[in-house]
């Protein structure tokens, strides 16, 4: 799922092509992705962009009027651009917005149809889809550490719910406790100073990080291929692969469609979490540390 420095990365490449240009058509393929019937989508046809604004994992586009169009890509939505004059309408198409200068497509990939558009009117029907996650950049630690206490959850989970933390998913979230050097199943309320300090500077780095550098590529071109798994990452899609602050080997742990990637000797002290599948398969045979899971692998 596309989060903040690829959403950023994406609005960005927008306003150097959208902003100020006149939306023409709005072409809704598939119907399923319209999640709202008020106002029609003709509301918004023949107005200008005036802005772009991040909502979240959403692309919000702001047009004359105070409409909007907000996007949220979910898992496996991408937008593509199409100067002017290029045909564009595959099986994944979705919806095609039309400017005076070029086409914005929405694609989906996958039989699984989780991308969303919604069509609003006033800043506060456009506040209505904000999930209320805290900005990482506009508050300080204290605010940071509050919004993640509410509730007594492991870190994984906290940072990546959208109601505690505005536009950080799967990936990041891996990226960010490598980087703080914190287990991914440690709980919010057991956190000392130094590790809240660690973490909330990590958390902030490690998005400036990827937000500077994805939208450095998309000054240079649209963004094509916006993934979760990139070869710059330090764990995140790399299980099985050595750390590259470490050298150890990553490890993972799996449940429903998401996996954890961490590094045991810099995050957990040398414990191997358990994963759901392999542990209630291995039951007491599950490895403990890094060294009895090489035993057994040997």
């Amino acid at each position: 799922m596309p989060e903040l420095p690829d959403v950023a990365a994406y609005i960005v490449a927008l306003q150097a092509r959208i902003a100020g240009q006149t939306l023409v058509r709005v072409s809704i393929i598939k119907p399923f992705v319209l999640r709202t019937a008020a106002p029609p989508v003709s509301a918004v046809e023949g107005r200008t962009v005036t802005k772009l604004r991040r909502i979240g994992k959403r692309i919000a586009i702001g047009l004359d009027g105070d409409y909007w169009i907000v996007l949220h890509l979910m898992i496996a939505g991408r937008l593509r651009w199409h100067p002017g004059g290029t045909s564009v309408r595959t099986r994944s198409t979705l919806a095609v917005f039309d400017f005076s200068n070029g086409s914005l497509e929405l694609t989906e990939a996958g039989a699984k149809r989780r991308a969303s558009i919604h069509v609003v009117l006033g800043e506060a029907a456009l506040d209505a889809l904000d999930p209320g996650g805290i900005d990482v950049f506009a508050g300080d630690l204290q605010a940071f550490r509050a919004a993640l206490t509410v509730e007594n959850r492991t870190l994984k989970r906290a940072l990546t719910d959208p109601r505690i933390l505005s536009g950080i998913g799967n990936a990041y979230s891996d990226e960010i406790l490598h980087a703080a050097r914190l287990s991914p199943i440690a709980l919010t309320r057991n956190l000392d100073d130094e590790q809240w300090g660690r973490l909330f500077t990590a958390t902030r780095r490690t998005l400036q990080l990827w937000i500077v550098r994805l939208q450095t590529e998309a000054r240079a071109e649209f963004p094509k291929k916006v993934t979760a798994f990139r070869k710059e990452m330090a764990v995140h899609g790399r299980y099985g692969k050595a750390c590259p602050t470490c050298g150890a080997t990553i490890q993972r742990i799996r449940y429903a469609d998401n996996e954890t990637n961490y590094c045991a000797r810099c995050q957990t002290g040398g414990k191997v979490l358990a994963d759901r599948a392999l542990s209630r398969l291995l039951k007491s045979d599950w490895p403990r540390t890094l060294e009895e899971l090489e035993a057994l692998k040997a």
